[in-house]
């Protein structure tokens, strides 16, 4: 049993860490280069994970998840820190700051896809480690990509759209940050349990998160010769 449990852990512990931080450490790049050094000065501008690493959001909830065969899987790094106001176009930087994060999670995965032509070059006793390794990468990194493009700030899809969308729509919706992690856990979690109890069988995660991961997962298969 506990073989069981370490292999496991051992096959998404990676994936998962560099998921999460390296999508933290986007954000804070792309800020720098646009003019906030916010996150640079605080040493936040690395890829070296453990500098992003939250004990609870990115080991204990993750491994938690993980050892109870949950559905899905969720984590958070430590925040990086942006001073929107500090960007040379506040609006349109905006956008291109919060799209870094889904932006580096989408070129992990086809990365990903990419290595596993080597995996299977590995010696025997690796290959499959590998192999499921850079599986669960291509995954983990579609999901938060996914996950992170829905347009419900705070999440990353949220500020995008307050970017793009004309001032009359976008104000609103930005005002709707305060409530915006209450919103993703009702849909997460409540919507699905009372559709559960209701006898309806709707699950808006897998509606809005696992179909689009699925497609993309099928595009990057066939664009890297899966």
């Amino acid at each position: 049993m506990y073989d069981g449990l370490l292999y496991t852990l051992s096959i998404w512990l990676l994936p998962v860490l560099l998921a999460i931080t390296l999508h933290e450490a986007a954000h804070g790049y792309v800020a720098w280069k646009l003019g906030d050094d916010t996150a640079k000065s605080l040493g936040r501008v690395s890829f070296d994970p453990l500098k992003h690493v939250d004990l609870w959001g990115t080991i204990i909830i993750p491994a938690m998840l993980l050892l109870a065969r949950a559905p899905f899987l969720f984590g958070w790094a430590k925040p990086v820190p942006v001073d929107f106001y500090r960007l040379r176009n506040p609006r349109r930087d905006m956008v291109l700051v919060a799209a870094a994060g889904p932006g580096i999670n989408f070129l992990m995965a086809v990365v990903s896809a990419l290595l596993l032509h080597l995996a299977v070059l590995a010696p025997e006793e690796v290959s499959d480690w590998l192999y499921k390794n850079l599986q669960n990468a291509i995954l983990i990194n579609l999901v938060l990509a996914v996950f992170n493009m829905l347009p419900i700030p705070p999440l990353d899809g949220g500020r995008v759209a307050v970017g793009l969308l004309p001032r009359s729509l976008a104000a609103p919706l930005a005002r709707l940050e305060r409530f915006g992690l209450l919103i993703v856990i009702f849909l997460i979690l409540i919507v699905p349990w009372l559709a559960q109890k209701s006898g309806i069988g709707f699950d808006p995660l897998a509606w809005l998160v696992l179909e689009p991961v699925w497609f993309l997962a099928d595009m990057i298969g066939f664009l890297t010769g899966h």
